[in-house]
């Protein structure tokens, strides 16, 4: 099931770049292919870490960046914004859900919860197709609201 994804995305990634007359680069292929094997979010540190580490594909940050744009661009690649930091994720077959961010310490974690998705899925929204959304809901995490309760309490 895997190699599948890894190759229908290759080919929407190679479909991309022919239509809008970019390089076909193995530099590319293999920034494709290390972000489909990574599981949740990554930032560029994360990406860059990781390919020289396991991949042992060396890149320049340059390269992630402006790979990242095009595999946004593709459709390929989601990009979020928690607090002040951007992290990405895989977007083709990955299934919704939502976060949460603390705002305290800034972890995000995912959730699910088809109760959620169904109430957006049923929400009409005028004069709009939506072709996929994110949630993200800030607050405390336990850890952190432990951490503010026992500060609280010896003041």
């Amino acid at each position: 099931m895997e190699e599948n994804i890894k190759e229908k995305v290759k080919q929407i990634l190679t479909d991309y770049l022919q239509k809008n007359g970019h390089r076909k680069t193995p530099e590319r292929y293999a920034i494709l292919d290390t972000i489909y094997t990574i599981k949740g979010h990554f930032d560029i540190e994360m990406l860059y870490s990781y390919m020289a580490e396991k991949e042992r594909f060396r890149v320049s940050r340059a390269t992630l960046y402006n790979t990242i744009i095009l595999l946004i661009d593709a459709g390929l690649v989601i990009k979020h914004q928690f607090g002040n930091t951007s992290q990405y994720e895989r977007s083709y077959n990955n299934e919704t859900h939502h976060h949460m961010i603390c705002t305290s310490c800034g972890k995000v974690s995912e959730f699910e919860d088809e109760t959620l998705k169904q109430a957006i899925v049923d929400t009409k929204l005028k004069g709009f197709h939506a072709s996929h959304y994110s949630l993200y809901i800030y607050g405390l995490c336990n850890k952190c609201m432990v951490a503010k309760r026992r500060k609280i309490s010896k003041t």
